[in-house]
């Protein structure tokens, strides 16, 4: 913390023998040392209190972060099981459409069938072998 050697503390040494005198410096160096561990005591309590406190606040985010995780996971669960009952019901209905659709093509194909065919002459001949012997004419 300091960049102190021996000879500056051998300078506040004599400095303190001289401004405090010989009687009172040993209670002065035992009262700077009792100041000094309880500063250090102090800044210990501190730094435990801040580590308590981050340990606390991790645990707590890291369960907020999990919850979080868990609920977004169910959402986009239950969005994807509603987009695929929607897709199925879009693909029920077209496909009942189609049906409908396929059914009304081949009852119109019948009918427009029934009205092409000529009628067959009165000879008993049928309309393709009538066509036949038309060609070869």
């Amino acid at each position: 913390m300091f960049d102190i050697g021996m000879p500056e503390l051998f300078v506040i040494f004599i400095v303190a023998l001289l401004v405090v005198g010989p009687k009172k410096l040993p209670e002065l160096g035992k009262a700077l040392g009792k100041g000094l561990g309880e500063l250090k005591k102090a800044l210990q309590d501190v730094k435990d209190t801040v580590g308590e406190e981050f340990t606390e606040s991790a645990s707590e985010i890291r369960d907020t972060m999990t919850d979080v995780k868990r609920q977004i996971t169910r959402e986009v669960s239950e969005a994807g099981k509603t987009i695929d009952n929607s897709i199925q019901e879009v693909k029920n209905e077209m496909d009942q459409g189609a049906a409908e659709i396929n059914k009304t093509l081949g009852s119109t194909v019948e009918e427009a069938e029934e009205e092409s065919e000529p009628e067959a002459p009165e000879t008993g001949e049928r309309s393709d072998d009538a066509a036949v012997k038309k060609n070869q004419a």
